[in-house]
């Protein structure tokens, strides 16, 4: 379980768009919101490198929950594998524990083990953000409600540590942002 935990981690923490923003002569620590993600690389970089680093983002969720399961030979290395790929987005080695809000990791490593608990968490935040009209609370909110959204449809203890892992690195990553203007 520990090499699925890893690998994971590993695969989360390539910074796609610190790199191509590297490519491109910009440091998205320094530019933009200096958020090493998506969102951040499409303000600053355009549309084709913000998409691309988007897609990357959402893969890596994928691959590494698919990765987990492989070397654990259990559903549950896959539930570590996507934990430890959230954080490794969100504090990546590369970036000396910097890094991205994780979101784009996020959907990858839940549409991966169950789409029904995206679906959920997508559908929580558009009824958040009506509510809130301001969508970093929205995401915050949304993300503290993942627990309870992975036990209803895993059922699992496992499920319900899974939730708490990713909502709260999630939850952690926008606090900053809760009094923040939308």
């Amino acid at each position: 379980m520990g090499a699925a935990f890893l690998s994971g981690y590993l695969l989360g923490s390539l910074p796609f768009a610190f790199w191509f923003g590297a490519l491109r002569g910009k440091n998205l620590l320094l530019e933009g919101s200096k958020n090493p993600g998506a969102l951040n690389a499409l303000r600053v970089l355009g549309a084709v490198p913000g998409l691309m680093v988007l897609v990357l983002d959402v893969f890596k969720g994928v691959l590494a929950v698919a990765l987990g399961e492989f070397l654990a030979q259990d559903p549950a290395g896959g539930l570590l594998a996507g934990v430890g790929a959230v954080l490794g987005h969100a504090f990546s080695p590369w970036l000396l524990f910097r890094g991205g809000k994780a979101i784009a990791p996020g959907i990858g490593v839940l549409f991966a083990v169950d789409p029904r608990v995206l679906l959920g968490e997508v559908l929580l935040f558009g009824l958040l953000f009506l509510a809130f009209r301001h969508p970093y609370r929205a995401v915050l909110s949304a993300a503290l409600a993942l627990p309870l959204l992975t036990s209803l449809f895993g059922g699992t203890p496992a499920h319900l540590l899974f939730g708490l892992g990713v909502g709260l690195v999630v939850a952690l990553k926008h606090l900053k942002d809760w009094t923040r203007a939308p």
